[in-house]
C-alpha cells in the first residue's frame, strides 16, 4: 500500500485563538499584532483577509486597506496550550508525527486508516474532533508524500479536506502561482518572474535547468521534482527513546544570530530541569537545526565526561550549532543528550546539587572567554523572545 499522508494545518491560529478568549471578537475584522504602528500582523481573521489584510503587513497599511480593523495583542502562552491539545489530539491517531509549527503538522496516516472502510472518514473525524474539543477549524490534506499533502490543505480553507494525488498534479497543482509552491519564498518569486515562470507548471516544464540552480541553489533538483507531485521525504520523529531532547517549533523562521543563540539556552535550561528530575546525565549532545525548507541538519558530539548542567549543554550545542548553521532561516531547534552512564560514576559528589562550585564557576568563566578569543558572537543568557508569523 502507497502512503497515506495528511498535512493538518489550524486556520487563522491566531486569530481564532483570541476570539476563544474573548468570544466578542467573533465576526470582527481582526489582527493578532503589536500595537507600535511599526508592527506587522502576525495573522488576520477571514473578514479582515476580505479586505486584502494579510500576515507580514504593517499594521499601518492593514489600517488604510481596513479602517474598522480590530488589533490584539498575541498570548503566546495561550497559543502554545493550543498547540498542545492540538498535537495530542493528532498523537492519538498515530505516532508518525512531524510538528512543522506552532499550528500545522504532517502525519503519517498509512496504517491507522486502514481502519476505516471510508479513507475520508479519518480526515472528516479529525477535523471534527479539532473543532468540537478546542472549537478551532482546520483544514486537512491528503497525498502520496509529504509535499502534496501541504499543497493540498493549503487549497480549502477554512475547514477543507483536500485529496491530491500524482496524476492530478497537471490539473489541480501546475495552474498555482509559483509563489504558491511550498519551498518557493517571497524573495525568490521575482528572479523565477525574470525566467517567464509564473507558474508550478512553468516550473515543471522549465527546461534549462542550469538557469534555475543560481536561484535554489542545491535544491534545483528537488523543487523540480517536487514541481512534478514527488517528494522522498519522511516523517522526522524528533529524538529516540534511547535519548532526552528538547526542541523549539518557532512561530516565524529566524535568521537572526542572536536569537536562535538565546533559543539554544533556554533549550539547554529545559533539557537541564528534565536530565535533573530523571537523574541521567550523558556523553553525547546532538542539536538539530530545521531549515525553513523543512530539511534537518543534525550534528552530534561525543564528550569526555558526561554532562547534565544547562551551561554545560549550552555551551557545547553553541558550538555545534555555530559549526553547521548555513545561515537559512530556521523553522526549528533541538536539542538532544544521549550516550546515558551511571550517576554513580560521575566525579561529583553532590552531581544533583543546585549550588556550583567555585571550580565550575571557573571553569565556565574560561569556556566563555575562549568562545569570544575564538572570534564567535557571545550572547548573555537572554532568553529568546518567540515572533509570530503564520499563513
Amino acid at each position: 500500500m502507497a502512503h497515506v499522508y495528511f498535512h493538518i494545518d489550524l486556520n487563522a491560529f491566531f486569530a481564532n485563538a483570541e476570539i476563544l478568549l474573548d468570544p466578542s471578537l467573533k465576526g470582527l475584522p481582526l489582527a493578532v499584532a503589536g500595537t507600535s504602528r511599526r508592527s506587522v500582523v502576525s495573522t488576520a481573521s477571514y473578514e479582515a483577509r476580505a479586505f486584502g489584510v494579510h500576515s507580514a503587513m504593517p499594521i499601518a497599511e492593514a489600517m488604510q486597506l481596513c479602517p474598522d480593523l480590530v488589533i490584539v495583542q498575541p498570548h503566546f502562552t495561550w497559543y502554545h496550550e493550543l498547540s498542545s491539545d492540538f498535537m495530542a489530539i493528532i498523537r492519538s491517531y498515530t505516532d508518525e508525527i512531524e510538528q512543522a509549527s506552532v499550528d500545522e503538522c504532517y502525519a503519517d496516516m498509512t496504517e491507522t486508516i486502514r481502519r476505516y472502510p471510508r479513507p475520508l472518514d479519518l480526515a472528516w473525524e479529525i477535523q471534527k474532533r479539532i473543532l468540537n474539543e478546542l472549537k478551532l477549524p482546520c483544514s486537512i490534506g491528503v497525498g502520496p508524500n509529504m509535499f502534496l499533502a501541504k499543497m493540498a490543505s493549503d487549497m480549502k480553507k477554512p475547514l477543507g479536506i483536500t485529496v491530491l494525488r500524482i496524476r492530478e498534479v497537471p490539473e489541480k497543482l501546475w495552474p498555482l502561482k509559483i509563489g504558491d509552491m511550498r519551498g518557493v519564498g517571497e524573495k525568490t518569486v521575482p528572479y523565477l518572474h525574470e525566467l517567464n515562470i509564473k507558474t508550478i507548471g512553468d516550473l515543471a516544464n522549465f527546461a534549462d535547468t542550469e538557469r534555475l540552480k543560481p536561484i535554489f541553489g542545491k535544491n534545483t533538483d528537488m523543487m523540480l521534482r517536487r514541481a512534478h507531485g514527488y517528494d522522498d521525504r519522511e516523517i522526522v520523529r524528533e529524538w529516540d527513546a534511547k535519548s532526552m531532547g528538547v526542541s523549539e517549533t518557532l512561530l516565524e523562521d529566524v535568521t537572526d544570530y542572536d536569537e536562535l543563540r538565546g533559543i539554544l539556552r533556554t533549550l539547554a535550561r529545559r533539557l537541564s530541569s528534565r536530565l535533573k528530575e530523571d537523574r541521567k546525565i550523558g556523553r553525547t549532545i546532538s542539536v538539530r537545526i530545521r531549515y525553513f525548507d523543512f530539511q534537518n541538519n543534525d550534528r552530534s558530539l561525543r564528550l569526555d565526561e558526561p554532562v547534565w548542567k544547562a551551561d554545560d549543554l549550552f555551551y557545547q550545542a553553541s558550538a555545534i550549532f555555530d559549526d553547521n548553521w548555513s545561515g537559512e532561516p530556521v523553522r526549528l531547534l533541538g536539542i538532544s543528550l544521549s550516550d546515558f552512564t551511571d550517576v554513580s560514576s560521575a566525579v561529583q559528589i553532590n552531581l544533583f546539587d543546585d549550588t556550583d562550585s567555585r571550580k565550575e564557576e571557573t571553569g565556565n568563566v574560561l569556556r566563555e572567554l575562549n568562545h569570544l578569543l575564538g572570534g564567535r558572537k557571545l550572547v548573555r543568557a537572554s532568553e529568546a523572545s518567540v515572533k509570530t508569523n503564520e499563513d
